[in-house]
C-alpha cells in the first residue's frame, strides 16, 4: 500500500499521509480496506494506475489551454446555459460567501453527457446538448473532451463499486435501476490566472468549500495551489498542500456521499490559492440520478446510530448548493431541501 506526504501550510516541516490507491491490484479487499481507511480520514486520496494513459491526459490538457487561449469574445458565445453546460467566466462562482470580497480567480468550462434534442432525456434537469467552441477554431476539440468523459466515467464507476464493498454492501449496490444509469455527472475544465491570491485578504482562486455530490476526480498539471482542512468545523483551520503527484488523479467524497454514510465518510473542505503562476486542473464530478433518493444506507445506521438526515432526491440537494455558488443560475429545485436532522 503506497502513501504520499501532504505538507502543512505554513507549519514548517510538518507532515502527514494520504492513502495512495493502485487500482490496478487485483487485491479487491486490500483495495477496499485501504479506501475505507481513506474516506474514514481525509476523504481524499490519489488514485494511480487507473488506465488512462498519460499521453491522451497530455492531450486533454494541451486542448484545454487551448480553448482558455482564446479571446473573451468567441469564449462567451459559449456561456453556461441552464443545463449547466459551457463557459463560466472569472468570479462567476463565489465558494466561500462568507470570506470572499470577490468571486474566484478562474475561468471554468462544463461539459456534461452529450443528450440530443430530440432525446426525451433531454427534458430532464441538468441534461441534454453540450455547448461546443466552434470547430474550425479548434479541430478535434469536442472528440477529445467526449472521449476524456467516457474514461473518466468508467474509471468513477469502478471507485464506486469499490466504495460499496468498503461499506460491507454488494459491489453492485449502487448498480440499481434510478441511481447511476443516468447520472448527473460533469467534467469542468479550469484555469487559474499566473496571479497571486492572499487568503487573509478574502482573496482565492476557489474560496474554501466541499464538494456538493458523491465523488470528484481531478486531473491537474505539475503546479501546486490545492491545499485541504481536515477539520472544517475547527475554529483554527488549518490548511494543508496537497501536492500534485504525475499521471495520478486526485479524488475526493462529496457532502451527497457523507449523507449517504451517515456522516461515516468525510467530505472535506478544500481551496485552491494561486501562487503567481498558470494552472490548469480538471475535476470530473459524478453524480446520481436526478430522482435517486439519497437516504441513510443500511449499513450507516443501527438503533444507538439512527439516521442524521431525512431522504433528499439528489439533484434537489445538488440545485440547492449551484443555486448558493453560481451567478443566476436558470434551475429550480421540484422541492424544498429538508435540513439535517442533529
Amino acid at each position: 500500500m503506497a502513501r504520499f506526504w501532504i505538507l502543512s501550510a505554513g507549519m514548517g516541516s510538518e507532515r502527514q499521509l494520504l492513502e495512495c490507491i493502485d487500482i490496478s491490484s487485483p487485491d479487491v479487499k486490500s483495495l477496499a480496506l485501504q479506501l475505507r481507511k481513506a474516506c474514514l480520514e481525509t476523504g481524499f486520496f490519489y488514485v494511480i494506475n487507473h488506465g488512462i494513459g498519460e499521453a491522451f491526459m497530455e492531450e486533454v490538457f494541451n486542448q484545454t489551454r487551448k480553448f482558455f487561449k482564446l479571446p473573451l469574445e468567441e469564449k462567451t458565445k459559449v456561456l453556461q446555459d441552464k443545463r449547466n453546460r459551457g463557459y463560466t467566466p472569472y468570479s462567476e462562482e463565489k465558494l466561500d460567501p462568507v470570506k470572499q470580497i470577490a468571486g474566484d480567480s478562474k475561468e471554468g468550462y462544463y461539459i456534461g453527457l452529450e443528450i440530443p434534442e430530440t432525446d426525451p432525456r433531454a427534458n430532464e434537469p441538468y441534461q441534454g446538448p453540450n455547448q461546443w467552441p466552434s470547430p474550425e477554431l479548434l479541430p478535434g476539440w469536442r472528440q477529445t473532451m467526449e472521449k476524456y468523459f467516457q474514461e473518466v466515467e468508467n474509471l468513477s464507476r469502478r471507485l464506486i463499486k469499490l466504495i460499496a464493498i468498503s461499506l460491507d454492501l454488494d459491489e453492485t449496490f449502487f448498480d440499481k435501476p434510478g441511481m447511476f444509469d443516468h447520472p448527473m455527472a460533469l467534467l469542468r475544465l479550469l484555469h487559474y490566472p499566473a496571479g497571486v491570491t492572499n487568503p487573509e485578504k478574502g482573496e482565492f482562486g476557489a474560496g474554501a468549500h466541499s464538494d456538493y455530490g458523491m465523488l470528484t476526480l481531478l486531473a491537474t498539471d505539475s503546479v501546486p495551489g490545492l491545499q485541504i482542512c481536515k477539520e472544517k468545523d475547527a475554529k483554527q483551520q488549518v490548511w494543508e498542500d496537497l501536492q500534485p503527484i504525475k499521471g495520478a488523479f486526485i479524488v475526493n467524497l462529496g457532502d451527497m456521499l457523507e449523507r449517504w454514510t451517515n456522516n461515516l465518510y468525510r467530505s472535506t473542505l478544500h481551496r485552491v490559492l494561486n501562487h503567481g503562476e498558470e494552472r490548469y486542473s480538471i475535476p470530473f464530478f459524478m453524480e446520481p440520478n436526478f430522482d435517486c433518493i439519497v437516504e441513510c444506507l443500511p449499513t450507516c445506521c443501527s438503533p444507538s446510530n439512527p439516521p442524521k438526515y431525512p431522504p433528499i432526491k439528489s439533484g434537489d440537494h445538488l440545485t440547492y448548493r449551484y443555486q448558493i455558488t453560481h451567478k443566476g443560475l436558470d434551475a429550480n429545485a421540484k422541492e424544498s431541501v429538508p435540513q439535517p436532522v442533529h
